[in-house]
């Protein structure tokens, strides 16, 4: 490639950066695919199951099952956005991205989990009516809104991430086009922009914290809601069961926010106590953690699924 030299330091913006994957690590990185490669193929295989038992099966055309679809659908998009990429890192060593590739790989990467953490409110406020309204839940919880719902979720994600790479491409000049990543992350590739990057910073911080911030809380109000229904029921073995039927979703939502929670504050607090190659390492695994685990958590917690998918096994393998 042939590229225009600014300055000493600076250049024009390339037609590819390179990425690294996970600096310190060098030729251990590939051992890492051992790892991250079955938890990719496990994301692929859970929720393509999932998508297509709920497609095929019309028990399961309902807002609860519609809205875990929604999120196998979502957990799919994301771990493709980034685990072929990574992985081919890991492998071979620094790999060249094309410029455009890269934002394409940051919108898809950050809306995707916007939308993630959307959908895990609607699953929360979707319990929240199933277990302190239950007689009204056919009223309150149609199909046609949950698919106003994931419609507008969609919208809301493109909404907001689409500034990150149009904040990026106002830039011309680059002072290197190394990214020290394993994929095109927004503020991996701001700290290689030459010029004022405030804009950039305070957007990502004002939108990780209203889009986390708010689906926490609202997550949180929702159980709130939830634990106060619970509580109100005259026996044990009621109080279990209606909270039974949530288990599944705390599981599959401590599987997202805790170590996305975690490596966000260790990226914005603690880079002088946490090794660059632990965090980037988290980063990658958080996300490919949820979609690899929540195929599994559902597929062992929900009766509906767990029977649909041991049917379809059964018939399957009596047709040999």
């Amino acid at each position: 490639m042939v590229e225009t030299l600014h300055s000493n330091s600076t250049f024009l913006r390339p037609a590819f950066f390179i990425l690294t994957g996970i600096p310190g690590l060098g030729g251990a990185q590939a051992w890492l695919t051992l790892v991250l490669g079955p938890m990719y193929l496990l994301a692929l295989l859970g929720n393509g199951a999932l998508l297509t038992v709920t497609w095929i099966d019309s028990t399961l055309h309902q807002p609860m099952f519609l809205l875990l679809a929604t999120l196998a659908a979502t957990d799919l998009g994301l771990a493709t956005s980034v685990a072929p990429g990574l992985l081919a890192v890991l492998w071979l060593g620094p790999l060249p991205m094309p410029y455009a590739a890269c934002l394409i790989q940051m919108f898809f990467v950050h809306a995707l989990t916007a939308m993630e953490s959307g959908v895990l409110l609607a699953m929360a406020c979707d319990r929240a009516v199933a277990v302190g309204r239950p007689l009204h839940y056919s009223i309150l919880v149609t199909k046609a809104r949950v698919g106003y719902a994931a419609s507008a979720l969609a919208l809301k994600a493109v909404a907001i991430v689409i500034p990150f790479p149009l904040l990026v491409a106002r830039f011309e000049y680059f002072h290197a086009k190394i990214i020290h990543h394993a994929y095109c992350a927004h503020m991996a590739v701001v700290e290689l922009v030459v010029g004022n990057t405030r804009a950039n910073n305070l957007y990502g911080l004002a939108l990780s914290l209203a889009v986390s911030g708010v689906d926490i809380l609202g997550i949180a109000g929702s159980y709130g809601l939830i634990a106060h229904a619970v509580l109100q029921l005259p026996t044990r073995e009621a109080r279990a069961k209606a909270f039974g039927t949530c288990s599944s979703h705390i599981c599959v939502i401590l599987a997202f926010y805790v170590p996305g929670l975690f490596s966000y504050l260790t990226h914005r607090f603690g880079r002088h106590t946490v090794p660059k190659p632990v965090h980037i390492l988290l980063s990658n695994i958080y996300l490919l953690l949820p979609p690899a685990l929540n195929p599994l958590i559902y597929g062992a917690r929900t009766k509906q699924i767990r029977d649909r998918l041991l049917a379809t096994f059964t018939f399957r393998k009596g047709q040999f």
